[in-house]
């Protein structure tokens, strides 16, 4: 159905800061198109990640431009584009991390307008369903291992929370480029499952000191890279895990009780990565490298050697229980609400 002879449209409609039930399904106009680098797509699918929990309970970035369309994280069919595009063309299949922080359309939604600098042509692999899963948390490793951590061939790694939505994507990452992997679990089960991602090494760390775990797998040396997907205390905690001139990634703000002694004798080089910055601040350049990151992906994900783990997929209309999921904690791997109906 062309966006000229279909007005409305739906979406789930954050109407307030709040618990999962300030989110509402209500019918919307369809997004018109306001500038010429811009694409209409129509959304098949779209992925929830913790972000939008927290732009939920707290407030989006932007707080005067109330209600709200959350989800950062989008596949779907172009469906018309502005004058200056011409990579892209009406049919095409895509999948982009674009919108939902509160100023431009969000990806709850069945139409949703992004920039033509952010999007990439969703990997022949997977499904909408999948391929909504996958930006945010692509993009995220990816930086933090080889931008942020100038992560090699050969280099020794240890991401925390392997088995997370970031986690089982860095170690596909990192495994693809002949790294080799230590990694943090809680269980069993989420070890077999980073074990067959490519991690070398789960540590059960409800039982293992992973810095004892770390130094004897690294002979004493220390590993060359901490990937921190957690926060809190684990950054200070992994510090004497690491070689000396080595490097550690955290997705997350330092703790302000953060011991730096041991980072500082050490040498450590210390990265922050949060992979909103180019949207939030609008850096084009970034953007685009953005864009670039998803199309490496999909090369990966189409040659058989990045996998997306989907734990739940949910109708648009239970995005309020795709949130309580996230904030129990009680999921391994992405959620991703559905608009194929």
């Amino acid at each position: 159905m062309s966006s000229h002879t279909r007005q409305t449209m739906q979406a789930v409609v954050m109407t307030a800061t709040g618990t999962p039930d300030v989110l509402a399904v209500q019918s919307q106009p369809v997004p018109e198109l306001h500038s010429p680098g811009q694409v209409l797509v129509r959304v098949k699918a779209a992925g929830v990640n913790p972000i939008d929990t927290k732009l939920r309970r707290n407030g989006t970035f932007y707080p005067d431009q109330m209600p709200a369309v959350l989800g950062c994280d989008g596949a779907g069919i172009v469906e018309a584009v502005g004058a200056d595009v011409s990579r892209f063309k009406p049919g095409d299949e895509v999948y982009y991390c674009y919108g939902g922080l509160g100023s431009t359309s969000g990806n709850y939604a069945e139409y949703a307008l992004v920039d033509q600098q952010a999007l990439a042509w969703k990997p022949a692999l997977l499904s909408f369903e999948q391929a909504a899963a996958a930006p945010l948390v692509l993009i995220t490793a990816w930086e933090s291992l080889y931008d942020r951590a100038r992560m090699e061939t050969g280099h020794t790694i240890l991401i925390h929370a392997g088995a997370g939505g970031v986690g089982h994507v860095a170690i596909q990452i990192a495994h693809e480029v002949g790294a080799r992997i230590a990694t943090t679990v809680s269980n069993q089960h989420k070890a077999d499952l980073v074990s067959e991602l490519g991690a070398e090494y789960p540590i059960l760390y409800p039982e293992t000191n992973f810095v004892e775990a770390v130094m004897a797998w690294t002979e004493g040396q220390g590993v060359d890279i901490v990937m921190d997907n957690v926060g809190g205390p684990l950054l200070q905690q992994s510090f004497p895990a690491i070689r000396f001139y080595g490097d550690i990634v955290s997705l997350l703000l330092p703790d302000a009780k953060t011991d730096w002694n041991i980072a500082r004798q050490r040498n450590l080089r210390t990265s922050l990565e949060v992979m909103l910055t180019p949207l939030l601040f609008s850096l084009d350049k970034a953007i685009v490298h953005q864009a670039k990151i998803l199309e490496a992906c999909a090369n990966l994900i189409d040659a058989g050697k990045l996998k997306i783990h989907l734990s739940e997929t949910l109708p648009l209309s239970e995005a309020a229980r795709a949130h309580e999921m996230i904030e129990t904690g009680s999921t391994t791997g992405k959620i991703v609400l559905s608009l194929d109906t």
